[in-house]
């Protein structure tokens, strides 16, 4: 993916633009004493969705990551179970590989195995770091998709061990709209997450309730969906327990879709989500004086 410079003037219609389907992943491991960390990233100031935000690693789903190109490479998980898990007639399964593609391209982690040892792809050698540094390079260029990796380094993508936690719908507002779903996956030990230098400037390891003390703070910016996946996150004592809960979800986690008001100016001035009075009966999107 490439940064594209914010417009001097957002001139369009709030309502008109679409929402694109789009995948996030929350890389996480053990503390050091007790409970969990997760890796978080700034975006870069002249991004035009999110700009200087702190996110998870993610975006869109790309149409290299259909299902139906990746499904041979993906362990565990077919497009049929992925797509009634997500409640899409077809194509679920794309999120899942859409995860793993940015996860790769963003933060440099792979969450592949090899398959002939069935090991999860290890960059301790030295070499092996730099070749698929290299293959990162190729395909933030577009020059290299995830299914010809998997080809050429003999890979299968731990699909199985990804769990899906969250679904949530950008607001009728921004120039950018996603239907996002959120997933959960343990940090690889022996790879290095590290932001892009491109639409990520800056990374951390952070407790999720110190990142959401910061974030009231007003000292880590967030969007709200990132608040709500930190504070999953932050109820559960170890990488292993939050990824079994977000397995024995069992059942499909409902989307939440906030609704705004905003001014004459289009700044949104209040923001309601499910639960809070007034949603119900409040439009999308609503213009108040």
């Amino acid at each position: 993916m490439t940064v594209t410079d914010r417009p001097e003037v957002l001139d369009y219609d709030p309502h008109r633009v679409p929402t694109r389907p789009a995948a996030t992943v929350m890389l996480v491991r053990d503390a050091a004493a007790s409970g969990i960390e997760v890796f978080m990233m700034r975006r870069t100031a002249a991004a035009v969705f999110a700009a200087s935000q702190y996110v998870f690693p993610g975006g869109k789903v790309d149409d290299a990551d259909h299902a139906v190109n990746m499904e041979p490479w993906c362990d565990g998980r077919t497009d049929a179970s992925s797509s009634g898990l997500l409640q899409v007639p077809a194509g679920g399964l794309s999120f899942w590989v859409a995860a793993i593609r940015e996860c790769f391209e963003e933060a440099g982690v792979l969450l592949a195995r090899n398959t002939a040892s069935d090991d999860i792809i290890s960059f301790d050698d030295a070499s092996v770091a730099a070749r698929f540094s290299a293959y990162r390079d190729e395909m933030n260029a577009g020059q290299l998709d995830l299914g010809d990796l998997c080809r050429r380094e003999d890979l299968r993508l731990i699909t199985d061990a990804i769990g899906y936690v969250s679904h949530w719908i950008t607001p009728i507002g921004p120039p950018r709209r996603f239907d996002a779903r959120f997933f959960i996956a343990r940090a690889p030990q022996a790879q290095e997450p590290l932001h892009d230098d491109n639409e990520t400037v800056e990374s951390l390891w952070v407790r999720p309730s110190e990142a959401l003390d910061r974030f009231r703070a007003g000292n880590l910016a967030m969007f709200p969906p990132t608040a709500a996946n930190l504070e999953f996150l932050a109820d559960h004592s170890s990488a292993d327990v939050a990824l079994a809960s977000a397995v024995a979800h069992g059942k499909t986690p409902p989307a939440v879709h906030p609704k705004v008001k905003a001014n004459d100016d289009g700044k949104v001035v209040v923001t309601l989500f499910p639960g809070d009075g007034g949603y119900d009966a409040a439009p999308d999107y609503e213009v108040i004086a």
